[in-house]
Order: structure tokens, then C-alpha cells, then sequence
């Protein structure tokens, strides 16, 4: 019997924590939340009684109830129970309902917490328990609470009151509104363009490339300007060199690493995420929710050691940055190894690049400025005023660069050249630029965003992110962009020849480009509850959570504050017009039947209308049709609608015999064999060729066939998935055991198979999946 009980909140945090404790220790884990705001009381009445001091009803998540079981059993056993979960307001939150379902005394309890998983750290906060923080707890109660309310009141609303409306929510809302009004300034972008002359040089055998700082407006002064090139002479002017240096940025924060994992790896916010997690969970790095850069006294000695021995003392420079959020807490630490030494952490590639970046970016803040020399070479023109600039920097110390390089082009090394030198003209060219809209927002970049405003916290920019593109309201884009022409000037010996070459624009692959359902709700966010959508008022919020966890403000108080004006405009909402949200626009006459076509929102979005509704009228009723991809209720022509209502067209026929249909869907364009439906992006419903349809529907069976194993009565079917075969009911999969032939499966060994795998929810810890 183990006279101490540890509860941890992960199973895998579980088995790390146990190795470091002794027999006298059992760890076991309560797999996240074990109690939530219940959706419905047993006597009908409202979970959150708001006249009673919001007064919250929670229930247990009837897939906890084993675990609850398991744990009551243990803390029998145990002369005393450690609540060990994480340290944030979530994990304070995790520890007191813990305290409420398992009957242990708040007040009483031991209550432990540490950065990271080690060792040393288990002792240490071992030695220091202390009890449940209830100042922590109500702040996230204040949150929860808060959310539920927003969501329960605003969303029955949205979805009467708005064509394709889902759901809204409090801090969904305002990231949603900062994706619509980025994409309303590209559509007004008013673009422009000038030309841009650069040149090719050579010296003593070597290139030198340079640029003319000035951009000529039109052709006309970009091919004078080069055609006055042909009898120029090119001569050094100047050649200046200043010294410079370049800093390392702060160890991470967790909207810093989001920023940086998703600019160098590509990794999305949720998934950089649940990488950390993993990573934290094995006692690789550090907590991975923090807004501090803060580094402790044991990792500044260690990294001070590992530097100096592996790169050299010189190469060491110790610095202790300063945490901008006002809300964060300095005890806490930056995103950090634990190890410092150990350079492989995981065997999972996508964790040991997390992991890679993170001990780079630590190691590089404590280490010395990178040194650097840049210089300039002007280079005048006989036949001109205008000048040339060559620029080139060198790498004279590498400091800091040495682990953690320049996210960027370094650039060119110059080769050496005097004030006075005559340069040979090699090649010059005049180039056609363009403006650039404002850039979409990626991931990144949106984390990046709503901590300058104050939106969101380190727990919840992942969950903000995730939850707009899951309710539709946002996608990640995958358009590569457009063609367009440009003019390219170029000298050719003493000729000046004109060409006009491609390139592409407006690609918005991986950015995040808000939908036409995004757009409407926002709209009548912003014209109905300017609250929720406010970003300052939503930034005040967060600060009032952060009053309430540091036990400067009661929870009730900041709760009323919210509730009663936003309970108002819900109260007022029954007298919204439903027609002037979202309004149809007409775009003219349908020249074969005379009917007017409409461009309008629907349940699933933007949709064009071919005639009115006419009740009395039951034969004639309106036809519709998808909106043309690109195009917008507001902006979409009468060609594109006529084009659209040529769908669905008849493609062709299988080699069966089998009709062949082509048209566009919610999902997008796809063709149809009887009840088959096949996707055909990035193809063209309107001019897919039969051959083109044939290949990609032959693909489909093909697939098909490759995953169907085995079928059984009742919908059951043993099926090939990403990971490998699983049973599938339709409701839930069932993995099958490696000792066991999927080809050879008997129907009672498939239906035992199933009845022994548990409705599983994700793992849910205030919106964060865990593993």
C-alpha cells in the first residue's frame, strides 16, 4: 500500500512523474476535466442561476465516472493525497473539483506545482505543498461561466436571425471580425505599379549586382532610362562600411513559439500544441503555457557551462529579459529544455523539430550579438543623375547565429572595389511591380495579433484559432493565386527589347481567409452586439480574469458587469429583421424565362436564386445554384450566374454506360456516378472533359476497394484507416489487436470487439486535446 497518492491530470505526465518518486508514491491521473457545466439540470432548471450569485450546476462526464471510481479507490489506501495538476488557472480549476467529486477538504489538501519534470522539480515542489488557490479558481469559473453564457444566449440568436449562422461566441468572435476586415482592406486595395531597374556589373572577372533606389512610373521612363544606358560609363562613386549587430530575441512564450513554429515549420497552433504537451509531458521543456521570458537562476548556470565549453567564452552573454504582459507571472518561466545537453528528445520527427527550435531560440538568448559589416557601393551613371546602390553585408562574428540563423536571405557578399573604379555594365533590366494588398493573416500572425490587443491568453489562442475554422466561420486557404501579366524591360547590347512574362498573384495558401458565413455573422455582430466583437471591451475582460485570479476583484461583481447589458441586447434581439441581415441583391433577368437572379445567403452560405418564391404557385418554383468560385454576393456578374445555372452538365458516360454529372456542392466541384460522388478540385465542372472524369472516378473505386476489408449485418465493417484496419459501427472504431487477421474476423469477434471500446470523447481540458 503506498501511503502517498499523487493525481496528475495526463496518464502520460503519470508515468513520468512515478519514476522519480518512490515506492511510497503512487501516481495516478484524472485524464483532464472530470466535471463540466451541466447542459441541463434534473429539475429544468437553468445550470447557471444568475439571479443566485450565478450559481453553477456541474455534472461529471459520464465517460470520467471509471476514472472517479478508480481514484476514490486509491485515496482509501492513502494516508495523503498531492494535487498535482498543471499550474495554470485550468489545472487550479482541475485540482478544486477534484477536491469537490473525490470529498477532500480544499482547504486541507496538498497542493503542489512545477515548471517542469524532473527530478529535482518533483522534490522540490514536494518539500513546498501548499492548498487549492481559490483566487485561480474563480477566475476560470469567471471565464467558463462567462463563455457559457455568450455562447447559450448569442447563438440561438445567430442561428434565427442569420442565413447560415452557427454559433458565436465571446472570444471566437473578435478574431473572426479581424480576418473579415483584413480581407474587406485587400478587396479595396487600389493596386498600383512603377518599374523597377536593376543591373548587372563586372570587376576583375566578379558580378556586381545592383539596384536604382528610384521607381520610374511608366514605360516610357523606364525604357528611356535604360535605352540612355548604351554609351554610359559606370564609375564608383562612394563605398561605405558601417559596423552593426544583431540581437537574439527572448527564449519563448507560448504565443511566440506559436508564431515562430508556424513561420520556420509550418506547424499549425493546435498542433504546435500538442507537440509541446508531449514534449512537457516527458520532462523534455518546460510548462508550455506562459507569458513569461523569464529563465531560472539553475538553467542561466547551465546554459552559461554548455556554451562556453561547446562554442567558447566568447561566444557567451548572459541576459535576463523582461516580460512586456503586465498580466504575467515572473515566477513562472519562458518556454525552456529542461536539459539543455540533451539535443535528441524525441523519436517522433514532428516533436524533436519543436523540440530543436525551442532549444535553439533558448540557447541563442544568452548568447553574444551577432557582429556584422554592411556596405554600399554607389555606382554613378555618365548619361544620368540617377545613381545605382549595391548592398552586401558580412558576417564578421556569428554569435548567436551559430544556432539559431536568420530567418531570411542573407545578403550578397560585395566583391572589393575603389571610389573611382570603372565597372562594365553586364546586363540591366526594368521590371513591372505591383502594390501589395495588406497579407492575410496566417496563424502566426493572428496569435501575434490578438496578444497585441489583449485577446486571449496562452491557453486559449490555440482553441480561439481552431474553433473558428471547425464552425465554418474561417479556412485555411489552398489558392495558389492567379496569373497575371508583367512588363519586363531588358538591354540587349544597345537595343532595348520589351516582353511580357508571367508571374502569379494572390495566392492565400495556408493563410486564413474568412468564409461568406464569417462574414455575415460578423456583420451583425458588429451591428447588434458591438461588445462582443469590441476588441477593447474584450481585451478589458481578460484583464478583469486576471484582477480576479490575483484576488483584486470579486468574481460575481465582474460577471454582473458583463451580463446584465449584453442579457439586454439578447432580450431586444426578438426585434431584429431577419431580411435586412444579409440582404439578396438582384443582378438581372434571366433572358430565357424572364425570371429575375438573385445573389443571396442561404443555410450553407452565398447561393444564387433563378425566380421568386411564389406560394400559390407550387410548379414554378425558384431554382438555385452555387456561387461561381471567387465570386461574392456583391460583386458576382449576370454571366457567372447564367454559367452556374448550367449546372449540373452532363460530362459524359463510364465505360458502363454509367451517366457522368458535374457541379459544385458545399464542398466544391465534384462529378457524380449514381449514388458516387467524387471531388474534382482544382477541375472546372463547367469544362472537366469525360476522359479527365473517368480517370478520377476509376481512382475513387480503387480507393474504395483498397479500404473495404470485410462486411458484417447491422452496418458493421472491418475497413483499412490512415493507421492501419479498424471496426467501424458507423458510431464508434474499434482498434483490432495485432494477433488478430482483419481478413479473418469473425462477426462475433468484430461485435466484441466493438461492445469492448468505450464512447470515447476527446480529452478535454478547457477546449486542449491531450494524448
Amino acid at each position: 500500500m503506498s501511503k502517498n497518492l499523487v493525481i496528475v491530470e495526463s496518464p502520460a505526465k503519470a508515468k513520468t512523474i512515478e519514476k522519480y518518486l518512490g515506492k511510497d508514491f503512487k501516481v495516478l491521473s484524472s485524464v483532464g476535466h472530470i466535471r463540466s457545466i451541466a447542459k441541463k439540470t434534473k429539475d429544468g432548471t437553468a445550470p447557471i442561476d444568475v439571479a443566485a450569485g450565478f450559481k453553477t450546476v456541474y455534472e461529471v462526464d459520464p465517460e470520467k465516472k471509471k476514472v472517479i471510481t478508480e481514484l476514490k479507490k486509491a485515496i482509501k489506501d492513502a494516508n495523503d493525497v498531492w494535487l498535482a495538476t498543471d499550474e495554470d488557472r485550468e489545472g487550479e480549476a482541475i485540482a478544486w473539483h477534484l477536491c469537490e467529486v473525490l470529498k477532500l477538504d480544499p482547504a486541507k489538501t496538498k497542493r503542489i506545482v512545477f515548471h517542469e519534470i524532473t527530478k529535482g522539480a518533483i522534490e522540490e515542489a514536494i518539500k513546498k505543498p501548499r492548498t487549492v488557490d481559490m483566487h485561480l479558481v474563480q477566475a476560470q469559473q469567471a471565464r467558463q461561466i462567462l463563455d457559457r453564457l455568450v455562447g447559450f444566449e448569442l447563438s440561438p440568436v445567430v442561428w434565427q436571425k442569420v442565413p447560415g449562422g452557427k454559433s458565436a461566441g465571446r472570444v471566437q468572435s473578435p478574431a473572426v471580425r479581424l480576418l473579415v476586415e483584413r480581407e474587406r482592406e485587400i478587396q479595396s486595395f487600389e493596386g498600383s505599379f512603377s518599374f523597377k531597374v536593376t543591373a548587372v556589373f563586372t570587376t576583375s572577372g566578379e558580378e556586381l549586382r545592383a539596384e536604382l533606389p528610384q521607381r520610374f512610373k511608366t514605360e516610357a521612363e523606364a525604357q528611356a532610362f535604360l535605352e540612355s544606358l548604351t554609351d554610359a560609363t559606370f564609375t564608383v562613386s562612394n563605398v561605405t562600411k558601417s559596423p552593426s549587430t544583431r540581437n537574439p530575441g527572448a527564449p519563448f512564450t507560448t504565443s511566440t513559439l506559436q508564431q515562430e513554429a508556424n513561420s520556420r515549420l509550418g506547424f499549425g497552433s493546435k498542433a504546435t500544441m500538442a507537440s509541446a504537451q508531449r514534449l512537457y509531458q516527458e520532462g523534455k521543456i518546460t510548462y508550455m503555457r506562459t507569458d513569461s521570458v523569464n529563465l531560472s537562476g539553475q538553467a542561466l548556470a547551465q546554459m552559461s557551462e554548455y556554451i562556453t565549453s561547446e562554442f567558447g567564452a566568447e561566444y557567451h552573454q548572459v541576459r535576463k529579459f523582461k516580460t512586456k504582459s503586465a498580466s504575467a507571472q515572473e515566477a513562472h518561466e519562458a518556454i525552456r529544455p529542461t536539459d539543455v545537453r540533451t539535443t535528441a528528445a524525441s523519436g517522433d520527427n514532428y516533436d524533436q523539430k519543436l523540440y530543436d527550435l525551442i532549444r535553439r531560440r533558448t540557447l541563442a538568448s544568452q548568447m553574444a550579438p551577432a557582429k556584422l559589416e554592411k556596405t554600399t557601393i554607389t555606382i554613378n551613371v555618365s548619361t544620368r543623375k540617377e545613381v545605382f546602390e549595391a548592398k552586401g553585408e558580412v558576417i564578421v562574428f556569428d554569435g548567436f547565429l551559430k544556432v539559431y540563423g536568420a530567418n531570411k536571405k542573407e545578403e550578397a557578399i560585395l566583391p572589393a572595389v575603389s571610389s573611382g573604379d570603372t565597372l562594365d555594365l553586364n546586363e540591366a533590366a526594368a521590371r513591372q511591380v505591383f502594390a501589395r494588398p495588406p497579407a492575410r493573416y496566417s496563424e502566426g500572425s493572428l496569435v501575434k495579433k490578438l496578444e497585441e490587443l489583449g485577446i486571449g491568453r496562452p491557453s486559449t489562442y490555440a482553441t480561439i484559432i481552431n474553433t473558428v475554422q471547425v464552425r465554418g466561420y474561417a479556412v485555411k486557404g489552398e489558392n495558389e493565386g492567379q496569373p497575371r501579366d508583367v512588363i519586363v524591360f531588358s538591354l540587349d547590347k544597345d537595343n532595348v527589347k520589351r516582353d511580357v512574362v508571367q508571374e502569379k498573384t494572390g495566392s492565400d495558401r495556408g493563410k486564413l481567409v474568412p468564409t461568406a458565413s464569417g462574414e455575415v455573422v460578423s456583420d451583425f455582430l458588429t451591428n447588434h452586439f458591438d461588445q462582443i466583437v469590441d476588441y477593447g471591451f474584450t481585451a478589458d475582460v481578460e484583464e478583469e480574469f486576471d484582477e480576479i485570479a490575483n484576488g483584486k476583484m470579486e468574481r460575481n461583481k465582474m460577471l454582473e458587469d458583463f451580463y446584465k447589458p449584453f442579457h439586454k441586447l439578447i432580450e431586444e434581439s426578438g426585434g431584429i429583421d431577419r431580411s435586412t441581415v444579409a440582404q439578396a441583391r438582384e443582378i438581372g433577368i434571366d433572358p430565357k424565362s424572364g425570371k429575375p437572379i438573385l445573389a443571396r445567403f442561404g443555410r450553407f452560405g452565398p447561393m444564387l436564386q433563378l425566380g421568386n418564391p411564389d406560394r400559390d404557385d407550387k410548379e414554378n418554383k425558384p431554382q438555385f445554384a452555387p456561387m461561381p468560385q471567387g465570386a461574392r454576393v456583391e460583386t458576382v456578374t449576370l454571366e457567372q450566374a447564367l454559367q452556374a445555372f448550367q449546372l449540373p452538365r452532363e460530362v459524359g458516360k463510364t465505360p458502363e454506360g454509367e451517366v457522368i454529372k458535374a457541379n459544385i456542392g458545399r464542398f466544391g466541384p465534384y462529378i457524380q456516378v449514381g449514388k458516387t460522388f467524387v471531388s474534382i478540385k482544382p477541375l472546372d465542372p463547367h469544362d472537366i472533359t469525360e476522359e479527365e472524369a473517368r480517370e478520377l472516378y476509376a481512382e475513387k473505386l480503387k480507393k474504395d476497394a483498397e479500404k473495404f476489408i470485410q462486411e458484417f449485418p447491422g452496418g458493421i465493417q472491418v475497413l483499412n484507416g490512415r493507421y492501419g484496419p479498424y471496426i467501424t459501427d458507423g458510431k464508434k472504431n474499434a482498434k483490432i489487436p495485432k494477433d488478430k487477421d482483419p481478413k479473418t474476423l469473425t462477426e462475433i469477434e468484430v461485435k466484441d470487439l466493438l461492445a469492448a471500446t468505450p464512447n470515447k470523447k476527446p480529452f478535454r481540458r478547457g477546449g486542449r486535446a491531450k494524448k
